[in-house]
């Protein structure tokens, strides 16, 4: 297995729909690809791996018609072709379900899918009716009830990546790009997707699949790209490579352990969460996380996980219970009493709520230290940016200037600089809604040796997360969440991926 394999068709078709041939493109000083290349065919599903920063995004980009590539050529059924903007590459029957939704928070759910290509009625009128019921079709082929009525402000990730999804697949694309599209969903979404995926392959469209999680990539594909700092590294059917072959070539280093050993004891409870509720979407939710211990609160998307965390910080109401740190009561939607406490969250969406994605990386990365880190009431920039530089460098994050806006990395960059900021306050309580989401293999395994270090200082660690074997992986406790109630507390012996879904989906009793 030493070198990269020449693309090929699964299938037997000898002609890519698209390629990317030797596609180099940079920004200002940072090259995000050299000499990259891609094939697609028809029928087959093709999974693009590789670290954070490694050039998927851009290469995707390219792809889509949003960025111009610098050298190199992106053939179309074996013609060059130049994309003036996304509109000619979607012409071209190429859609791109990206990692961060990007709706129109004012537009409706199905203005959202069609937007700029809505039906037309007579006169030349928008088609509402229409396109309600188109809406409503795409959803169900998804298997998924949402209300195509209801603008986009105030979704859930989940719910904006379902539209995401359901925009992309009805434009009926020759090349489908899946971005991380499950990045935010749960299982039972996640096999409604990929049935609409394999019955898209099956029908003759090209799929290009990126996903930092193996299992979903050997479920879907037959051929595997590996990137790694902008350029091809290799490209091999599914069947000829092991998944440490490939992480191997992603990061160009061996890894240590995913989930690192811990073997502390739990000290004194910090965090007390005592009969917290909120109408209509948790109640009497009652559960502590002592020093030194890492709980996983587990359950399906919906279940009212991230309201829970948000409460606890302050930044949702509650309507009542009460919420201590180290014994002391906090005031309900009060951030920065919790702040003041010593608590920390690191939120599931990083773009709207972890982020100011115009100011810069140094900028983002100290914002709740700006105090500590003035002198005499004066905060200078060197020491901002030697606090940015100390967690950034800490997660391994890739930016081509520390005054660069947040905005301009990649999302896996992006959360890192979101864990970069909270874990600079060296706080009491640490709380991570999806802290690992969209981020590649190596950096997790650090973020997981970050948290158990954090544990290991004693740290009270409260963690969201849709992955099970993250969570099975690094929890002492898993609590477990359905409709908006607390239903199970398992310990880490009783923790298995079957006792967690059975509560999950309200079935204790046939475990």
């Amino acid at each position: 297995m030493g070198g990269a394999s020449v693309d090929r068709s699964p299938n037997g078709v000898v002609e890519p729909v698209v390629a990317l041939r030797d596609v180099s493109k940079s920004f200002g000083a940072v090259r995000a690809l050299r000499g990259a290349r891609l094939e697609l065919f028809t029928g087959e599903a093709h999974a693009l791996v590789g670290e954070n920063g490694a050039g998927k995004s851009t290469l995707i980009k390219v792809l889509a018609g949003v960025h111009r590539p610098d050298g190199g050529t992106v053939e179309l059924d074996g013609q060059a072709v130049e994309f003036g903007g996304p509109g000619d590459a979607r012409d071209a029957g190429i859609a791109v379900i990206y990692q961060e939704p990007t709706l129109f928070p004012d537009l409706s759910v199905a203005e959202n899918i069609f937007v700029g290509r809505q039906p037309r009625g007579r006169f030349g009128r928008i088609d509402r009716a229409a396109m309600r019921a188109a809406a409503e079709a795409l959803f169900a082929r998804l298997g998924v009830r949402v209300d195509p009525d209801r603008p986009a402000r105030g979704m859930s990730i989940a719910d904006q990546q379902l539209v995401e999804i359901a925009k992309a697949i009805s434009t009926d694309a020759r090349v489908l790009v899946m971005d991380e599209p499950t990045a935010a969903l749960s299982g039972v979404e996640v096999e409604r997707l990929f049935a609409v995926a394999r019955s898209l392959r099956d029908g003759g469209a090209a799929i290009l699949f990126i996903s930092h999680r193996f299992n979903e990539v050997e479920a879907l594909c037959q051929r595997v790209t590996v990137m790694r700092d902008g350029a091809h590294i290799s490209t091999d059917p599914l069947s000829d490579v092991t998944v440490d072959q490939i992480v191997r070539r992603m990061v160009g280093r061996d890894l240590g352990a995913l989930f690192p050993e811990r073997t502390a004891e739990p000290g004194e409870v910090v965090l007390e969460v005592d009969g917290l509720s909120n109408e209509g979407v948790y109640k009497d939710v009652s559960f502590d996380v002592r020093a030194g211990e890492i709980v996983a609160l587990a359950g399906l998307v919906g279940a009212g996980r991230s309201e829970v965390a948000r409460a606890i910080f302050g930044v949702d109401a509650r309507t009542s219970g009460a919420v201590r740190v180290a014994g002391r009561s906090l005031p309900a939607g009060r951030p920065r009493a919790a702040m003041a406490a010593g608590i920390a969250l690191v939120p599931e969406d990083r773009r709207e709520q972890g982020l100011l994605l115009d100011l810069s990386i140094t900028r983002n990365a100290t914002l709740p230290r700006t105090r500590s880190l003035a002198t005499l009431g004066f905060l200078t920039g060197a020491s901002e940016r030697r606090s940015a530089r100390e967690w950034t460098g800490r997660l391994q994050t890739k930016y081509g200037s520390l005054g660069d806006p947040a905005g301009t990395l990649s999302g896996g960059n992006q959360q890192k600089v979101v864990l970069a900021k909270w874990l600079s306050t060296q706080p009491k309580v640490l709380i991570v809604d999806e802290p690992t989401r969209g981020i590649d293999i190596g950096t997790k395994a650090e973020v997981h040796r970050l948290m158990a270090q954090l544990a290991a200082e004693g740290v009270a660690v409260l963690m969201i997360s849709s992955e099970l074997p993250e969570v099975l992986g690094m929890a002492d406790r898993v609590l477990v969440m359905r409709e908006g109630e607390l239903v199970a507390d398992l310990p880490r012996a009783e923790a298995t991926e079957e006792a967690v879904m059975f509560a999950a989906t309200g079935q204790q009793e046939a475990a």
